[in-house]
């Protein structure tokens, strides 16, 4: 990591300049590693440990102070650093070893920085992508105010290895730009489709209200979960009637998937339908693995988003000048990938032990401190 770090092109001039922008970016991913959110209590974190720690970073001097940082982060190059820890974060998922080809699965959704969108940060919407089995962050991507997701859903595809790999996204993603582009790149997909596809939609209707059909391939598979206070159950169905009748590209199956949510206590019953595409035929994903695939989704929620929410507090960070709310962003969903390639499940208290440890969170990240 603190190699990638190195690669960051600094935009200062060599005159007045004191810190190193690769020192100061190993100390913000050292603080995010011992749960220091932002960037005035990093400053704080770079003043704690004593000056071996410093040193170790690369700097000469003291630690920089919070204002720093501020000045230093807002004007780093947003888009090399991304696709720098994108490209970083690619590589830890082809070394990850345990997957057979064709196995990988990548979700890619968006996420709002709310506190710095309440300030009026520009770019405030960040759209990723995750690897389902290892939680990793791919090639985090800003949204222009002036745009939405789907062009940059496309760009974020051309920078991904997708050959037997499969993408799987919500319904807001489903588009027949994305579905060929994917395809194209010899890549797989799992979409949802709501109304903002009505002719696919009601195809999917069609064929799940009617019995099957003469040559038509069905498969079905459920799961009941009991746990956090509920019963969810759930029911997938598959058909690859559609294959070669519709248009949409590189369709070979639809399925339609049915969640009832019991809650104990109250006896609630919450109940949703919802209906989807894929690339992979029957012989690769059955009704089984589609389900799994679907839920396997929602990694990004609870394995990235919800992190950086809950133990990186990032709704409730305010920054909004420059570049700094996506270059904190990315520089926590690196954090978040170090720690999970690490083999921590828990990122809180993985935090909690590199606080406790702070040379551990640097060798993390590739530096060795000396002992005194």
């Amino acid at each position: 990591m603190i190699e990638v770090l190195a690669e960051i092109p600094d935009f200062r001039s060599n005159y007045g300049k004191r810190h190193p922008l690769a020192a100061i970016l190993a100390l913000a991913c050292s603080a995010m590693l011992c749960g220091y959110r932002s960037y005035t209590a990093i400053a704080e974190w770079g003043r704690h440990y004593g000056a071996h720690l410093v040193h170790a970073l690369g700097f000469t001097h003291r630690s920089p102070c919070a204002a720093t940082l501020h000045t230093v982060l807002r004007r780093v190059d947003r888009e090399v650093l991304e696709a720098k820890l994108g490209a970083w974060a690619a590589g830890l998922l082809r070394e990850e070893p345990g997957i057979e080809e064709g196995e990988e699965a990548i979700a890619i959704d968006g996420k709002t920085l709310r506190g710095s969108k309440k300030q009026g940060a520009p770019g405030a919407l960040l759209l990723s992508a995750l690897a389902h089995r290892v939680g990793v962050t791919l090639a985090p991507q800003a949204v222009d105010d002036k745009t939405n997701e789907i062009p940059v859903a496309l760009d974020l595809l051309r920078q991904l290895v997708l050959e037997g790999r499969i993408v799987t996204m919500d319904a807001l993603l489903t588009q027949r730009q994305i579905a060929q582009q994917i395809v194209a790149a010899r890549g797989d997909y799992v979409m949802v489709i709501k109304e903002n596809q009505p002719q696919l939609l009601d195809d999917i209707q069609t064929v799940f209200a009617l019995p099957p059909m003469p040559g038509e391939r069905r498969t079905a598979a459920e799961t009941l979960d009991l746990g956090h206070g509920r019963i969810e159950q759930r029911g997938l169905q598959t058909s690859n009637v559609l294959m070669g009748y519709s248009d949409w590209p590189g369709l070979a199956q639809v399925f339609r998937l049915e969640r009832q949510v019991i809650i104990k206590k109250t006896g609630e019953v919450r109940e949703e339908v919802v209906a989807g595409v894929t690339s992979l035929v029957p012989e690769r994903a059955d009704a089984a693995q589609l389900l799994a695939l679907v839920r396997g989704h929602w990694h990004i929620e609870n394995r990235s988003h919800w992190v950086r929410d809950v133990t990186f507090d990032e709704d409730r960070s305010q920054v909004r000048c420059g570049h700094i709310p996506q270059v904190m962003a990315a520089l926590r969903n690196t954090v978040i990938g170090l720690i999970r390639w690490a083999g921590h499940s828990n990122i809180a208290a993985a935090c909690r032990r590199f606080a406790a440890r702070p040379q551990a969170a640097l060798h993390l990240i590739g530096i060795v401190v000396k002992t005194e």
